[in-house]
């Protein structure tokens, strides 16, 4: 016992030493956030994160990148078992979803307090996006909106110097496009397997697509049938073809020969264009408005938000991360490295984006945007409109029974959604 009891004063000095050099405790404890990110998102954002770990030492920041085509499935599984990340970046149209399965925190609260968020500065239909409710839910990350491209010379050719800003303009361009390219050209391209033109035609009409608070399909409307009518004809007069996206080789390659002179699309085909037009093309393409009925029309507000989860043990730290990502030179950089709109106005100001001339259309279009209703299963009823339209542009059906079957397809995709509501207003 002696002995033992002399080894451990032996050892003191030891311990004392280690104490006072700090040798024997590892310091202040490093925070690990977890961020899940989709596309070439997650591949970009990764360049931007040490600059934020330099400011945050005692953060870390480890991305895992998801394929969108199994993001939703993964978040779904995430949830269910408890194992979601601090922080995610979220398509705009899956955060209804989210917030019905109590999966997101409310940032309303940390908006107020913030110096870097400021709402004012965001694009008003792409903050909405972000609403449920009176509730916040995202922190808009970039914008995803669609406008027209097109051959400048082909219309100049065709007897026009700008697109038109009405429907009913537009048309006549399109018209006497296709007349000066003949049978084997057309006016514009319009896949069939994409939902979105048909959707943008449809917000630009005074009626939504779904009434009574969003508990049912409205497509039997006029506002719907008026859309409908104008893209069916689009390819009743030839002046699109009727083709998906696959069966065309090279949408750029495509323009670019004069195959079709109009094509909607987003801004990750500025890039596009620019690298796979020649350089005797570049001068021949531009971006426009989308045309509306009476005037400039809306377009959709879809893109990204940053958003926390209910779970996250570390949301005051993951918050400084969105923060700093939503700082206007840091959006400015993420555009320059994706091509992604920044959702801020003042991160337009300067820097490449405020140079490019391609760009000026989507700054213009992106203050007249207009949301889609708000309801988990939004993207399952596009993808049932895109269905239901293909069938009309094929003549397999006709309008009235084509937009009458599909509401009462809605209809039972929203049956659970009337059942929620119902129970939360405590109607039986």
């Amino acid at each position: 016992m002696a002995g033992l009891k002399q080894r451990a004063w032996a050892a003191a000095p030891l311990w004392a030493a280690l104490l006072l050099c700090g040798c024997g405790h590892s310091g202040p404890k490093v925070e690990v956030l977890h961020f899940w990110a989709m596309g070439i998102e997650a591949e970009v954002v990764a360049q931007l994160i040490p600059a934020f770990e330099r400011e945050h030492p005692l953060i870390q920041v480890e991305i895992q990148q998801l394929a969108w085509t199994a993001a939703h499935e993964k978040l779904l599984t995430a949830i269910a078992g408890d194992a979601t990340p601090d922080l995610c970046q979220l398509g705009n149209s899956w955060i209804p979803e989210l917030v019905a399965l109590r999966a997101l925190v409310p940032l309303q609260a940390r908006v107020g307090e913030s110096r870097q968020i400021v709402p004012d500065d965001y694009f008003p239909g792409v903050w909405q996006t972000n609403l449920i409710g009176a509730a916040l839910y995202g922190i808009p990350w970039y914008v995803d909106t669609r406008l027209l491209f097109y051959r400048s010379d082909l219309l100049k050719a065709a007897g026009y110097d700008a697109p038109a800003v009405t429907w009913s303009g537009w048309l006549e361009q399109l018209q006497a496009i296709k007349r000066m390219v003949g049978p084997q050209r057309y006016a514009i391209l319009l896949p069939l397997n994409e939902f979105e033109p048909l959707q943008i035609l449809a917000l630009n009409q005074p009626e939504a697509m779904l009434r009574d608070g969003d508990r049912y399909g409205n497509f039997r409307s006029a506002s719907f049938r008026n859309a409908l009518a104008f893209y069916r004809n689009l390819f009743a007069e030839s002046l699109a073809p009727t083709m998906t996206n696959t069966q065309i080789s090279n949408v750029w390659n495509e323009l670019g020969r004069g195959y079709f002179s109009f094509y909607v699309s987003g801004p990750w085909n500025i890039a596009e264009f620019k690298k796979r037009l020649p350089p005797e093309q570049q001068g021949s393409w531009m971006t426009a408005l989308m045309p509306g009925v009476e005037g400039p029309g809306v377009t959709n507000a879809g893109g990204s938000s940053l958003v926390l989860f209910a779970r996250s043990r570390h949301q005051a730290s993951a918050w400084q991360l969105i923060e700093y990502l939503s700082r206007p030179a840091v959006q400015q950089r993420f555009h320059e490295l994706t091509g992604d709109l920044p959702p801020r106005r003042s991160s337009w100001e300067g820097g490449e984006i405020g140079r490019d001339p391609y760009s000026r259309a989507f700054r213009m279009q992106l203050e007249n945007l207009r949301t889609f209703p708000k309801v988990p299963e939004w993207e399952q009823i596009m993808q049932g409109m895109r269905v239901m339209a293909e069938r009309v542009v094929q003549g397999q059906q006709d309008i009235d029974s084509a937009v009458t079957g599909f509401d009462a397809e809605v209809d039972g995709m929203l049956a659970k959604r009337r059942w929620m509501l119902d129970r939360h207003r405590g109607n039986p």
